[in-house]
């Protein structure tokens, strides 16, 4: 069986569509995909990634048994895995009862110093959902987002760059603004307003938005 699904899925005989439905239907399969995503080839790492990132947001619990692994894929040579991984990470943090998360904090924000700019969104983009899955750990949460500003421009990482991850920070900020405490509220609220001259227009909107709503 579990030759014959990553078989398929190498030989596009069976579409990543396909392969969910397959898995929603007996999740006994989840460790065929959790091997796949070691698979030399990349139709099969990438498709069963793909498929494990949309069930961990639809399946959390189904898939926690296997944060390890998920986990394991941050130190992954194929930055597709690693940004998957970014995600599914965030989806399981809700039912995260063995508190895995928290050990491996500063290892999951430490991409917000990546070289590369999908990267860095990853981790920010999906710090909202660990946010509201863990309250307690907001004040960490919020101090990293905040180094956004200062991250160093990369052949991978410019200028525009930034201003498209800055946009993104606000987005999570938004998510939890009103569970912070005073004192982190003035931090995000003079990030946000120094975007406001931003010559990205979407983010100097973004940021109008945001200071209409919270200041």
């Amino acid at each position: 069986m579990v030759n014959e699904l990553l078989v398929k899925l190498a030989d596009k005989s069976l579409t990543k569509d396909g392969l969910r439905q397959r898995v929603k239907q007996d999740f006994a399969l989840v460790p065929v995909l959790v091997e796949g995503t070691c698979s030399a080839k990349a139709a099969v790492r990438y498709g069963c990634s793909k498929v494990l990132m949309d069930l961990s947001a639809e399946y959390p619990e189904r898939l926690y048994p296997y944060m390890d692994s998920f986990i394991g894929l941050l130190d992954s040579k194929y930055r597709i895995l690693v940004w998957n991984a970014l995600a599914i990470i965030a989806n399981l943090a809700h039912v995260d009862v063995e508190k895995k998360f928290d050990a491996v904090f500063d290892k999951y924000y430490g991409f917000i110093g990546n070289e590369y700019m999908v990267t860095v969104a990853n981790t920010v983009g999906n710090s909202g959902k660990i946010a509201l899955a863990k309250p307690y750990l907001i004040p960490k949460i919020t101090s990293n987002l905040l180094k956004v500003e200062h991250i160093s421009v990369t052949p991978h990482l410019t200028e525009e760059c930034k201003r498209v991850i800055a946009e993104s920070a606000i987005k999570t900020f938004d998510l939890f603004f009103d569970k912070l405490e005073e004192k982190e509220k003035k931090k995000v609220l003079g990030f946000v307003e120094r975007q406001l001259s931003s010559s990205r227009r979407t983010l100097s909107s973004k940021a109008a938005g945001f200071l209409e709503k919270w200041r």
